[in-house]
């Protein structure tokens, strides 16, 4: 059989039509009844390929030509390429295999001329541990029987492309047993409106619990190839199946250029126009689509039980979604979780560029800047390359070099697929990477800091060790960590712990929001015309400035509460001074000047105060947001700095007017301990909240009456101290008189094994650490646990 139809085309038919048509077959199959959308479509089979090889008498020629590679240094790698894709394509088709070419092609446009897309497929293709992403080539918007046989011509020479070649020797294919399928598939009408590619697993970290969706406008070109920086979108698959607003996290992208169907005149089936500026600044997807597409992702993922890769497209004459290709994710599937290897800066530099990190390894090496991989000479692991954008064209290069830095291009960019593959760091969608590194000047490329890369002038000091968690076992006592930043949320969820102690808000909002409440709730108060047309920026997509804090600071607190589901979150709210306020954008017009702002207008004193209780509306929406619009209930909230009862009872108050009731949807309140009268009323606090969580910081600062951002002082102030240490086993035999939790956020746990046996002595309930902290404070746990239990064995013997 030379041509199969998808409707006769499953998975079992690898062997006959490649991996990514029988993909399609499956889908079109399977999942349309289920209401996956599919283009239509058929594919040539094997058989075809064979049967041309031989009715060309170039089988043995093709062999020929590749055993001529040199397999050592690939040297020749580009002339045999070259060589073996002129054979095929001087080659002709048999009057059989054109004829049923045809008949296929009318019978799928009802005898119309539509426009296809004409996809290579080889039959090794989609493996668990090869996915030929890539490889080979695609062609778009063709239309017409001669166009059609033109376009399937040049697929078949495709299976010798330089990067097809080179991939299956890497791989150890054999080319002989390779053949080429060709996929023809309705074209969906993208060029009129957006498309782009989705994984079932957070690619970064592998973290499995998130579906990514990146769009751009126009034809999907663009985002494989790292043309241009696509929007991004994270859906939480747990809030998905309980039909709960699934988007944690939405990034718009700048889309500058958009790929769209030639004119008739033109040589090219496909060209770039620049995106209309009110494109670039709207996000190419409603919530509505990319929930859909995330469903169906979902639906792809649980049909192949295994992550998946996938490519989507919207038609924009009919508005209509596809799925139009899905492979197996090949990097996280086979990897072992619980082996990590984690790299440190231990000094930062100038910083020359930043962008979107691939990985989370350090490299240190010499850039190399290329225009096209034809420019290159020797390239060795000290090798990074610095370009434009990575095309498939470059892939035979990237396995010689040690680092990829590209201007542009997201995660789910060829270059960031790549790089993962290869296990090579990349830091892609830089924008000016090429103008800001000195070609040959050593640089420091950082992957380890999150989901931003960092490049760094000159070299300098990291470290890496290598950790098994199946080798670190969780104490009784909860041992969880203190976060801040979500970029590093899904990395550090697959360490040992129980959660997340203190989630601090201040740093999404420093970041992310940018803006001070106040300056959104009464924009026309702001004095400065600058400041005001800063925030007019920031707040172009609301219509309501004040949405913006709340979906900013809903989306990172969302991450982390994702991250770590469904173990419990503890998200602080916000505990800025004064000044730190006044930092913020606008955060002047409404912050009052102190002479001590840590002993000032901080904390619970904030959020029931005309001067800031509208913000804290804001806090409160966002929080609201995360648990009963997204679903994650795993999120708690923490006041802090609260001096009196009374004060507690206020904010609890306002916070129920803001629709957090305790309580309520198993909302639990918690308190920090921090002052003396938290401790000396602790009973009384237990009352009106669920749990403590004890400050040793702000606490020992205010014990010693010592100003902790104070040098003079700073060698007074210990944690250490016996003072110091009596108000925190005050405040915890207090909590466990009154049956509530109590647990303690801090470094001395990890950094002295003595102060961590003092609190597990006191019987602490949980001790959050800094996640640098975590695997030290986890073995100081471990260790004074077991003297608790040899110490009481030996005491109950005598």
């Amino acid at each position: 059989m030379l041509i199969k139809k998808f409707s006769h085309i499953g998975i079992t038919d690898v062997s006959t039509v490649g991996g990514k048509n029988a993909s399609l077959g499956e889908m079109y199959n399977q999942l349309l009844p289920k209401g996956v959308h599919i283009p239509n479509g058929f594919a040539s089979t094997s058989t075809a390929f064979w049967n041309f090889l031989k009715e060309n008498d170039i089988q043995r020629a093709l062999e020929n030509i590749i055993s001529r590679l040199d397999r050592n240094q690939y040297t020749n790698l580009n002339l045999i390429g070259t060589r073996a894709r002129n054979l095929i394509l001087e080659s002709e088709f048999s009057e059989e295999f054109s004829n049923a070419l045809i008949r296929a092609y009318n019978e799928l446009c009802d005898n119309g001329e539509l426009a296809v897309a004409v996809r290579s497929s080889a039959t090794a293709e989609d493996l668990p541990d090869a996915s030929f992403a890539g490889q080979h080539d695609t062609f778009l918007n063709v239309k017409g029987e001669l166009e059609l046989l033109g376009a399937v011509k040049k697929c078949f020479s495709s299976l010798y492309t330089d990067r097809a070649i080179k991939y299956r020797e890497d791989k150890g294919f054999n080319h002989k047993d390779v053949a080429l399928s060709v996929g023809v598939q309705l074209m969906v009408r993208s060029d009129k409106s957006c498309s782009g590619v989705g994984f079932t697993i957070e690619p970064e970290s592998g973290f499995e619990n998130i579906v990514l969706l990146s769009g751009v406008w126009g034809l999907g070109e663009n985002i494989v190839q790292g043309i241009v920086n696509p929007d991004e979108f994270y859906v939480f698959k747990p809030s998905i199946k309980k039909d709960m607003y699934p988007i944690i996290q939405k990034k718009l992208g700048d889309k500058k250029l958009t790929m769209v169907y030639a004119s008739e005149k033109e040589k090219e089936t496909t060209l770039n126009i620049d995106t209309p500026l009110k494109q670039q600044e709207q996000y190419v997807l409603t919530d509505n689509e990319i929930i859909t597409l995330a469903k169906w992702a979902l639906l792809i993922e649980e049909h192949y039980q295994k992550p998946m890769d996938i490519e989507w497209a919207k038609d924009g004459i009919t508005k209509e979604l596809f799925i139009t290709q899905a492979r197996p994710e090949t990097v996280h599937h086979t990897k072992n979780k619980n082996i990590h290897v984690e790299y440190q800066l231990l000094k930062e530099g100038k910083l020359l560029v930043k962008g979107d990190a691939v990985g989370s390894k350090i490299k240190i090496g010499y850039p190399v800047l290329l225009n096209s991989p034809n420019e290159a000479g020797p390239l060795t692991k000290e090798s990074i390359i610095v370009t434009d954008t990575i095309t498939p064209d470059w892939d035979p290069l990237l396995k010689k070099v040690g680092g990829i830095i590209t201007n542009k291009g997201g995660r789910t960019s060829h270059a960031a697929i790549v790089a993962r593959e290869l296990g090579v760091p990349a830091i892609v969608g830089c924008g000016n990477a090429t103008e800001e590194i000195v070609n040959g000047e050593i640089i420091t490329m950082s992957c380890a800091q999150g989901k931003i890369g960092y490049i760094y002038r000159g070299e300098l000091p990291f470290k890496e060790r290598k950790i098994d968690f199946t080798e670190i076992h969780l104490p009784k006592t909860e041992a969880k960590m203190i976060l801040a930043d979500p970029e590093n949320a899904f990395q550090l969820s697959f360490y040992p712990n129980n959660g997340i102690g203190l989630l601090r808000m201040e740093f999404i909002i420093t970041h992310s929001v940018q803006i001070h409440p106040m300056a959104l709730v009464k924009f026309e108060e702001i004095k400065d015309s600058k400041v005001k047309n800063r925030i007019m920026q920031l707040t172009s997509q609301y219509t309501n400035r004040a949405d913006y804090f709340v979906d900013k600071l809903a989306e990172g607190i969302a991450v982390i509460a994702a991250a770590f589901y469904p173990k419990e979150v503890i998200v602080r709210l916000s505990d800025f001074k004064t000044n730190e306020y006044a930092n913020l954008i606008g955060g002047s017009d409404f912050e009052p000047y102190e002479e001590n702002p840590m002993l000032g207008f901080r904390g619970a004193s904030r959020y029931y105060s005309d001067l800031y209780k509208d913000g804290f509306a804001l806090e409160c929406t966002a929080i609201k947001k995360v648990r009963e619009k997204m679903g994650l209930t795993n999120l708690k909230v923490m006041v802090p700095f609260c001096r009196t009862v009374e004060e507690g009872k206020k904010v609890l108050t306002v916070m129920e007017e803001n629709g957090l009731k305790r309580t309520e949807n198993g909302l639990e309140v918690y308190t920090m301990i921090e002052i003396p009268s938290n401790v000396i009323l602790a009973e009384e606090f237990a009352k009106i909240f669920d749990g403590f969580s004890i400050g040793s910081n702000d606490l020992t600062q205010l014990t010693l009456g010592i100003d902790r951002d104070s040098e003079i002082m700073g060698k007074l102030f210990d944690e250490n101290d016996e003072a110091a240490k009596r108000m925190i086993s005050m405040a915890i035999k207090s909590a466990k008189k009154s049956n509530i939790k109590i647990g303690l956020c801090g470094q001395a746990p990890s950094d002295f094994p003595e102060f961590a046996k003092f609190l597990i002595q006191e019987g602490i309930d949980s001790i959050s650490f800094n996640p640098d902290a975590l695997l030290q404070g986890i073995k100081n746990i471990n260790k004074a646990e077991q003297q608790k239990v040899t110490f009481g064995t030996a005491e109950s013997s005598k």
